[in-house]
């Protein structure tokens, strides 16, 4: 091959090694810079885990539906200063994370302070067996038990709480649980269960527990033989069979009828009684009593006028009959002697006006 032939070879294959290097290295700066995820909103969160595994570049998913990009990790103490005089508080050692969010492919959103309010949260989460991370953003059954970080700072970004990962619950409960065990005396646990055991195997090996068993078996065993003498079958169904015929259905509902009946009196007499008419009745009874105890006070000075005014009138009856006697005899002679002088003038009136004698009667004729 003649020397200006594999020159130009050798141009051509270094130019398109060239020409791929470039579209690799583009490629990738590409990818690193985020242009990706500046296509969409950037939020920020702090997280209060390690995010060990999680890289600039790393999905963000909404149920598993890759909706953005995280496009820086940092320090919350690097990007916001603390002022002087402040204490270093607990939210200067989280981690800082910003991420854009397609909202194309999220669809319609509410107001992010009521999206917060609903449950929204990110965490850190991974991808099966493989381990790689990603942000997760999902609404959460219990905001409150996820509240967000107080922050001393105005966040630059919108600001989305996150909550721990499923990783670090699990590791926090078993912290706790193992704090707990660690507070626990195990050392006298183990000796109270072995005196424990010591003492029911001594009891377990006397005399005494062999004759209550014993005895218990005896107990048991008249006890069966009694049931069995009391024949139960036959006095449950006598018992059953009288509770049929005394109608406890009917005489419960007659009772309870009759308390409803009871109650209901008891209601009309309070009602009654809380009446103005019986109020009334009753101060007039009231004021009757009065004026009855006043006329019994003054009834024995009455009684004693009334037996004065008896006596007086007895009295006075006897003296009036005392006159009245001659007088009656007189009038009584007086009209014996009216009487007489009446007949008179009815037989003779001559004699009575010229005071001779009337004529004899002639004698009968005897022949």
């Amino acid at each position: 091959m003649p020397h200006s032939a594999a020159r130009g070879l050798y141009v051509r294959v270094g130019a398109l090694i060239l020409v791929g290097l470039g579209l690799a290295v583009g490629f990738v700066l590409f990818l690193a810079s985020g242009d990706l995820g500046r296509a969409g909103t950037t939020y920020e969160t702090y997280i209060g885990e390690s995010v060990q595994g999680l890289d600039v570049g790393s999905p963000v998913r909404y149920r598993g539906v890759a909706v953005g990009r995280v496009t820086e990790i940092g320090l919350t103490a690097a990007e916001y200063r603390r002022g002087d005089g402040l204490p270093f508080a607990d939210v200067y050692q989280l981690v800082l994370v910003r991420f854009a969010l397609d909202t194309a492919r999220i669809g319609g959103m509410p107001r992010m302070e009521d999206a917060i309010r609903l449950g929204l949260r990110v965490r850190i989460a991974s991808e099966g067996i493989t381990g790689v991370r990603y942000l997760e953003v999902d609404y959460v059954a219990d905001p409150e038990r996820f509240p967000a970080y107080d922050v001393p700072w105005q966040p630059r970004d919108a600001y989305i709480p996150a909550m721990p990962s499923t990783v670090a619950q699990v590791t926090s409960a078993a912290e706790a649980l193992v704090a707990r065990l660690q507070r626990l005396d195990i050392e006298g646990l183990i000796a109270n269960l072995a005196a424990l055991t010591a003492e029911l195997r001594g009891q377990l090996s006397g005399a005494d527990l062999g004759r209550a068993l014993a005895e218990a078996a005896a107990a048991l065993a008249a006890a069966r033989e009694a049931v069995q003498a009391a024949d139960l079958p036959g006095t449950l169904a006598a018992a059953r069979e009288a509770i049929r015929e005394a109608d406890l259905p009917g005489t419960l509902r007659a009772v309870r009828e009759a308390a409803r009946g009871v109650n209901e009196a008891a209601a009309a007499a309070e009602a009654l009684a809380a009446g103005r008419d019986v109020r009334a009745a009753v101060a007039n009874t009231a004021r009757a009593t009065e004026e009855m105890r006043a006329a019994l006070a003054r009834l024995p000075q009455a009684i004693a006028a009334l037996e004065a005014t008896v006596r007086a009138a007895r009295v006075a009856t006897a003296d009036t009959q005392a006159e009245l006697a001659p007088i009656l005899r007189d009038l009584r002679a007086a009209a014996q002697n009216l009487r007489d002088t009446t007949e008179l003038l009815r037989r003779s009136p001559s004699q009575a006006l010229f005071g001779a004698p009337p004529p004899a009667p002639n004698p009968p004729d005897r022949r």
